[in-house]
């Protein structure tokens, strides 16, 4: 069997995979590579979703991680991603180790590792990692210990660290936008976001109703992915309850969505140009701000205005997370929904990324549509778009090859601007039109990304690009 760690972290089937044994195996492969980078004693938080059997998964980790002699700071309840990165800092420890397979289907479950720095592992730490984990299957040897015992070796400590999160997060938003009340409605998507978005906008004085807000390890039936098609309660609600804002997060609550007063979902990338001009007026600071190859160039119109850098990176939110620490940005983001700031963990978080939504409408007392309709006429109408293509196995090498030869002059009769390679192929044209290709790195699918001025260009564009390199989509 081999164990790899993807875009952020392995994931798997349980039972099938995913099992407590392989989960103990990538847990004694994480304590050898903390220890050989002598962290024992800083210890390691260990955090965990809603999913079915997560806190297993957990305690099975712990008790490898105790074995190790390495603390371990355990969450008493479910935790989401981004508390867990912000108890990395709070208790500053050498990481830690989440427990998720964040949107992914409910059969599935993962582990991921979050190095000292508080954001995504780079490929320098999970590649060590993996060498570690080869190791372990090779030589089945895992060293464990049982809780009482950790307990008595003080190696073992329960936490919560939701009020201090929280205290955190209210650091980072302007309070005082909230002397006009929103009408919300929260949905955490029954995933380890529960309690803590609805706590937060109460204390702030909106008026909070919620759905999907218990424990269903099945999600209801679907997957806790907040994209248009998954928040069918939430626009209902939204409507229901004439709410301004319906504010939804994922299965580890690190991604958002968000749903706006008349019940259309409003894409990652257009909340993202959004929230940096609210922040660019509301906040002292200024940086450059990152974002990956398929996120909107919206960010570098409204950068380009103010003056600041704009930091392309490949697609991943590790890449966006190295760029917050290292080149003091004031916003990072990705067009699949994740979001951090200057002055927080480099770390995407959803729960963040509503309640900074909720400030800019609370502040400005406009609608999402409103504002929107600000920013195109200001800096231009942009139309983004996502297609997921799925091709035969044995057809997958032969399109790599035509897209590594393809480097058109022209596309829909455009001139071609530039071409870069930082992450499968993108294409900028003239008139500021572009579009991405990227194969994906587990199965026979490629991801095409398109962003341009209108929809008919946009559909000559993609016919184009389809036709060229012999892909075939219905």
């Amino acid at each position: 069997m081999v164990i790899k760690f993807g875009t952020d972290g392995w994931r798997a089937v349980m039972a099938e995979d995913f099992t407590f044994a392989n989960c103990r195996v990538v847990a004694q492969g994480i304590a050898a590579y903390v220890n050989s980078r002598n962290m024992a004693k800083k210890g390691i938080v260990i955090g965990y979703d809603n999913r079915f059997m997560s806190e297993r998964f957990a305690l099975e980790c712990g008790k490898v991680l105790a074995g190790n002699g390495i603390k371990v700071y355990m969450g008493k309840r479910a935790m989401p991603t981004p508390v867990t990165a912000f108890a990395i800092r709070a208790l500053d420890a050498a990481g830690a180790v989440m427990i998720t397979a964040s949107h992914n289907p409910p059969e599935y479950n993962g582990i991921k590792f979050i190095p000292e720095y508080a954001g995504p592992a780079m490929p320098d730490v999970t590649d060590v990692i993996e060498q570690q984990v080869k190791k372990v299957l090779e030589t089945g040897k895992v060293y464990e210990l049982s809780v009482v015992e950790a307990e008595r070796l003080e190696l073992w400590q329960e936490i919560d660290m939701e009020d201090a999160y929280a205290e955190h997060v209210l650091s980072l938003i302007h309070k005082e936008s909230f002397s006009r009340p929103l009408k919300v409605v929260v949905d955490p998507m029954y995933g380890a976001g529960i309690g803590y978005l609805d706590r937060i906008l109460e204390g702030l004085g909106c008026e909070v109703r919620t759905v999907n807000n218990y424990r269903d390890p099945l999600f209801g039936g679907s997957m806790p992915e907040p994209i248009d098609r998954m928040l069918g309660s939430l626009k209902r609600a939204v409507a229901a309850y004439e709410a301004d804002v319906g504010l939804a997060l994922d299965g580890d609550a690190d991604r958002f969505g968000v749903v706006d007063n008349e019940g259309q979902f409003v894409t990652a990338n257009q909340l993202m140009y959004l929230l940096l001009l609210h922040l660019l007026k509301t906040r002292s600071y200024k940086g450059p701000i990152a974002r990956t190859v398929a996120t909107t160039h919206m960010l570098d119109r409204i950068a380009k205005r103010f003056g600041l850098a704009v930091i392309e990176t490949p697609v991943g939110f590790k890449y966006i997370g190295e760029c917050l620490r290292e080149k003091g940005c004031l916003l990072g983001g990705e067009e699949s929904g994740g979001l951090s700031i200057f002055g927080h963990v480099p770390e995407k978080d959803g729960i963040l990324a509503c309640l900074l939504a909720a400030e800019m409408l609370a502040a400005s007392g406009k609608t999402v549509s409103q504002l929107k309709a600000e920013v195109e006429k200001e800096y231009g109408m942009l139309v983004s778009r996502r297609i997921d293509i799925k091709v035969k196995e044995h057809e997958k090498a032969q399109i790599i090859t035509r897209l590594a030869e393809y480097t058109p002059k022209t596309v829909a009769d455009i001139k071609v601007e530039s071409i870069n390679t930082v992450d499968g192929k993108k294409v900028v044209l003239e008139d500021g039109s572009w579009f991405l290709v990227r194969a994906s790195g587990t199965e026979p699918l490629f991801r095409i990304y398109l962003e341009t001025a209108e929809e008919e260009k946009m559909a000559k564009i993609e016919e184009e690009v389809l036709k060229a390199l012999e892909i075939e989509f219905f």
